[in-house]
């Protein structure tokens, strides 16, 4: 069912100097921030040639990446990504397994622009899954 690994989210407090570590220290090539309010975050991309690291930094006090730096001062990974081929069969595939979809169970719009959903972390071995339509 899941398909490409399409990304490793790591939440972070600074946005502007993980990017810089990134960029200035690591070589890669990274996008320009992209807020993202329904999800509470602003986002950068690393691009790397087989996959991508999201750098997550929350937008306010409420957003569930500033509950994790709560937990996590230093950061850390958040999330973990993968592409499904139909967001909504995998969905239905997932719950009939008795695995929980966060929120209400439908799909949101994510960072690429495509439907979302997102596992909970307590049926996966301890890590969030982000699930996106491919």
């Amino acid at each position: 069912m899941i398909g490409r690994l399409n990304h490793v989210a790591i939440a972070v407090k600074d946005l502007a100097a993980s990017t810089a570590l990134y960029r200035d220290t690591l070589g890669a090539r990274v996008s320009q921030p992209l807020p993202q309010p329904e999800h509470g975050v602003t986002v950068v991309f690393v691009e790397l040639p087989n996959t991508k690291i999201e750098l997550l930094e929350p937008m306010g006090p409420d957003s569930p990446v500033a509950k994790f730096l709560e937990r996590n001062p230093d950061g850390g990974i958040h999330h973990i990504c993968y592409e499904v081929d139909d967001i909504l069969a995998a969905r239905d595939r997932l719950k009939a397994t008795g695995a929980r979809v966060l929120g209400s169970g439908e799909p949101r719009i994510g960072a690429h622009g495509k439907p979302v959903l997102f596992l909970h972390p307590k049926d996966f071995c301890g890590t969030l899954v982000e699930l996106e339509q491919a």
